[in-house]
């Protein structure tokens, strides 16, 4: 994350990753709708295959990610080492939050 401070970073993270989850299961279950297929059942499939993209959006690509371990390790610099898991930990709350809210709407877990 560019020269951003830490906190509004670790914010950021979390709500980009619960916007993919929602946004994503929202607009596919129109295209569903669109196509004759279940809605419901599609947002929480749709839901449960977004997670990792919404934390790969969320922490804003996977270089940046690799780039922050390899200056903890070869520079020393543990500083970063701990912001870039925290950041992933932020961004990971943030889709399993949407994956529970989309799992509550559409109550597909239920059997």
């Amino acid at each position: 994350m560019d020269k951003e401070a830490f906190i509004p970073a670790f914010i950021h993270s979390y709500f980009i990753a619960l916007g993919v989850i929602l946004g994503g299961t929202l607009i596919g279950a129109i295209g569903a709708f669109l196509a004759g297929e279940p809605p419901l059942t599609k947002m929480f499939e749709f839901a449960n295959r977004l997670k990792i993209w919404a934390l790969v959006a969320a922490i804003g690509g996977t270089f940046d990610a690799f780039y922050s371990f390899e200056r903890g390790i070869f520079q020393g610099e543990t500083r970063d080492i701990i912001k870039q898991v925290l950041l992933i930990v932020s961004a990971m709350g943030g889709a399993q939050t949407g994956w529970h809210l989309i799992a509550w709407l559409t109550q597909e877990h239920i059997t």
